[in-house]
């Protein structure tokens, strides 16, 4: 007979207390767009515009999170998770953006932490997920610089009604994807296509994360940023300086802007714009000291700067312009990995790349990989999903988070993307990440075979945890 030691794979076995847990985001999730006083979003006046959204799709009802929080958090504890990541709704708290606070929802993300915390699950809460109030778009958006010191307000807002039942604070998901995908190529909402105000967004939103952390002054704060390892194509000049266009923009600017507080000089020199709307102060703010940092990644990029070529790593389901501004002649190739549904390469050494390039090349901070998934065509038989591609695209990624520990990484968690199918942004409801199945029709949940691989991965290394006796 084998001990339960024996049974478990050595490199998926971690250090006490590393948090195994899942993510999602409020619009993806919640639905109820018009109740309790929840404003407008961008997103909502996005998906009410012909042909920006596969098949029409929009998230007024999404998954029905909102009613149905209570049975998601018992999937949760089911599942065994130790932490979940999740953002609140800006325009459900404050329908205009700004001034007056709407109680009923910050009453529901209280009920929601209370329900964590009562099943032993530590609330990781993310401020901004892209659903920008409509209003605040009206009047300029992320492209205006008072955008910003909103944020800042409504990070105040939100802290302190939720300090007491949250485990950490991050202020701005992703801000590459708000800046670039929704100033510049227009795949994401508010969908302009404004590569100056791109830039002037991205700023703006490092801007308001460095001010958010100021005004919450939380027990334990961090920012979130989606890196990729990128390699070029073939080892000639210009492919070369394609990577370095690539990572220059989707990595450093944000990650050097974040923990050293300054933008990289060589991919100012790349950008097309004057950057005066960086004031004198500024990059101080953007690196506010911050207590972790939430690497989101999926993929390896290998790109090229031959002529020809896609403008971006996966397709867009509609028209869209390039959103590597100043780099647009730079295309993307396949590195000869395997893809998931969404056409995105799986290299899981790249995530070992990453978190070892940050723990070597920025100052010491602890990390956590908040986001990791991938979307498969999962289909039910017999009344199960067995979605073996995806529960070894985790299993592989685990490992690789196992790896960078080993090398001396600080790494304290890891959270699944995502913890049920959901409203995929302009993919609608067509591409799958959850572990756990969502009828969009019923609103029924199934637990995939990788939900169940990883709730016994968390059981195997909960009971090799030491304990007080």
């Amino acid at each position: 007979m084998t001990t339960q030691e024996e049974q478990t794979r050595p490199g998926l076995r971690f250090p006490p207390g590393f948090a195994f847990g899942a993510a999602t985001s409020a619009y993806q999730i919640e639905g109820a767009v018009a109740e309790d006083g929840r404003g407008a979003s961008v997103w909502d006046t996005f998906t009410r515009t012909p042909g920006r959204v596969l098949g029409g799709h929009h998230a007024d009802v999404a998954i029905d999170h909102y009613h149905r929080y209570r049975d998601d958090v018992r999937i949760m504890a089911d599942l065994g998770l130790s932490a979940y990541r999740f953002s609140v709704s800006w325009p459900r708290i404050q329908p205009d953006g700004s001034g007056q606070v709407n109680q009923k929802g910050l009453d529901f993300y209280k009920r929601l932490t209370e329900e964590l915390r009562s099943h032993g699950i530590d609330p990781w809460l993310t401020l901004y997920h892209w659903d920008l109030p409509q209003e605040l778009e009206d009047r300029g958006g992320w492209p205006n610089r008072d955008t910003a010191y909103r944020f800042a307000e409504f990070a105040a807002v939100v802290h302190d009604a939720l300090k007491d039942h949250v485990h950490t604070f991050s202020t701005v998901n992703e801000p590459w994807c708000a800046a670039f995908l929704g100033y510049a190529s227009g795949e994401h909402a508010p969908g302009r296509r404004e590569p100056g105000n791109a830039i002037r967004g991205a700023h703006h939103l490092n801007l308001a994360h460095g001010l958010a952390v100021q005004a919450m002054n939380a027990r334990r704060v961090g920012g979130c940023v989606n890196l990729y390892a990128i390699s070029p194509a073939t080892g000639s000049e210009a492919d070369l300086d394609a990577a370095r266009r690539i990572d220059g923009l989707q990595n450093r600017f944000f990650l050097d802007a974040l923990l050293k507080g300054a933008y990289p000089e060589d991919v100012l020199a790349d950008l097309p714009v004057d950057m005066d709307f960086v004031q004198p102060g500024d990059m101080k703010t953007v690196n506010a000291p911050i207590d972790v940092l939430l690497v989101n990644y999926y993929s390896r990029f290998t790109v090229s700067g031959a002529p020809g070529g896609k403008a971006s790593a996966a397709a867009a389901p509609t028209e869209t312009a390039s959103p590597w501004v100043g780099s647009e002649h730079v295309s993307f190739v396949n590195g000869g990995h395997p893809v998931t549904a969404m056409g995105w390469e799986i290299d899981e050494s790249g995530l070992v790349e990453i978190l070892t390039r940050v723990a070597r090349d920025y100052p010491p901070i602890p990390m956590v990989v908040s986001e990791n998934g991938a979307a498969f065509d999962d289909v039910i038989v017999d009344g199960r999903v067995h979605d073996a591609e995806r529960q070894a695209y985790v299993e592989a990624h685990l490992a690789a988070c196992r790896e960078a520990i080993d090398a001396g990484v600080p790494l304290e968690g890891y959270f699944a993307w995502s913890l049920m199918d959901n409203f995929e942004w302009a993919w609608g409801y067509g591409k799958r990440f959850g572990l756990v199945h969502v009828d969009f029709e019923t609103q029924e949940r199934l637990l995939k075979d990788s939900a169940l691989w990883y709730s016994e991965i968390i059981r195997q290394n909960r009971h090799h945890e030491p304990t007080d006796s």
